[in-house]
């Protein structure tokens, strides 16, 4: 089956269809990841996204029941340069292009994402839209014209949990796939849209966890009584979520906070900051992030549109973390409480594992208090 890809710009890709039927738009990104598909494909973080891969063969070992990052698939299409349907993996339960028909997502493959990535670099992330029933260039670049921007969305809403529920999972091992935590501190977790391994690291540091929902007020969260809370990563634009900002402002001061990606992004917001969006955004399992203290550079996986103004929490906060690719912000610590975030995710599976330390880190906080 045809499938078409056309961007806001009206570059127009022409290829195969490896998903569902129909049409879908999003913000048209890239990844620079070699492995763990599935894991992107189901980060909630990629709420109303249509990612591109730019390793060129995307498939080979299909999905299993264990790497999922969630319960469902957020993102809003596939685009991939070459599909293989028939993966080769011990684990393999479904192939790529059936989990996709399942969960109604569109992918095209065939097409050349060497260009498609270069457009996006040069000029930005912009809306796009993926099609197997209309092919028409002018209607379909009218669709995506039509189609609002993602700033200003309030992505989180679509994929926070409706109500608190405890995890006690830890990380997954071949002999022992659902260890249970033997946990010595409560963490209470904001669900913006948090990844399970994150959930299972908190886990193996000791964590008893209490995942609540996005819309969870402070007096919710202290009325837990947690040693620590937890911000955990999300979709879309920082600014969208008042009521989270609101609620972590009245939590700082109270309890140790840890937060991750867009609780890195909230933070920032609730101390006073501003963010921005970057152009093409960071996604990708290869970014080089220095941590300024040691002077040792940590290889990170991301995923993120927007970043925090340096300048703008600087009175607060002391940056401990930069990225070498652009020099933005990837970490803080506040100057007087037991508060600290970063950009990147540490809990990255398949990998890489270079910043795991965090969780321990976030322990010996809460210890020390």
């Amino acid at each position: 089956m045809k499938a078409t890809l056309v961007l806001e710009d009206g570059t127009v890709f022409r290829g195969i269809s490896m998903g569902a039927e129909g049409e879908r738009i999003g913000e048209v990104v890239f990844n620079t990841a070699i492995t763990g598909y599935q894991e992107i494909l189901t980060d909630p973080s990629y709420r109303g996204q249509i990612v591109t891969m730019t390793y060129p063969h995307i498939g080979n070992t299909g999905i299993n029941f264990e790497d999922n990052e969630s319960a469902l698939p957020y993102l809003a299409g596939f685009v991939v340069k070459e599909y293989c349907p028939k993966p080769s993996n011990w684990r393999t339960r479904q192939p790529l292009g059936e989990f996709l028909k399942k969960h109604d997502i569109p992918g095209i493959h065939g097409i050349d994402t060497r260009k498609l990535t270069r457009n996006l670099r040069e000029t930005g992330a912009k809306r796009g839209i993926i099609s197997t029933i209309d092919h028409d260039k002018h209607s379909l670049l009218k669709k995506v014209k039509d189609y609002p921007d993602i700033s200003g969305f309030d992505l989180v809403k679509e994929v926070t949990c409706s109500e608190p529920y405890d995890w006690d999972e830890g990380t997954w091992r071949w002999n022992n796939p659902s260890p249970k935590s033997e946990g010595r501190f409560r963490v209470a977790a904001y669900d913006c849209g948090i990844k399970e391994n994150i959930l299972r690291l908190l886990a193996d540091a000791g964590a008893i966890i209490r995942v609540f929902p996005a819309t969870a007020t402070a007096e919710e969260i202290l009325s837990y009584n947690p040693d620590g809370v937890f911000l955990s990563n999300g979709p879309g634009d920082p600014e969208a979520v008042p009521y989270v900002i609101e609620s972590v402002r009245n939590l700082i001061g109270k309890k140790p906070i840890f937060g991750i990606c867009l609780g890195h992004q909230v933070l920032g917001l609730a101390l006073g900051g501003r963010t921005y969006k970057l152009t093409f955004g960071h996604h990708g399992a290869n970014h080089p992030v220095r941590r300024l203290d040691t002077r040792k550079v940590e290889i990170t996986s991301q995923n993120h549109n927007f970043a925090v103004d340096p300048e703008s929490v600087r009175s607060e906060c002391e940056i401990t973390h930069i990225n070498l690719n652009d020099n933005t912000v990837e970490g803080m610590i506040h100057r007087k409480y037991p508060v600290f975030s970063i950009q990147y995710h540490p809990e990255a599976s398949p990998g890489p594992h270079d910043s795991r330390y965090h969780f321990e880190r976030f322990r010996h906080l809460i210890e020390d208090q």
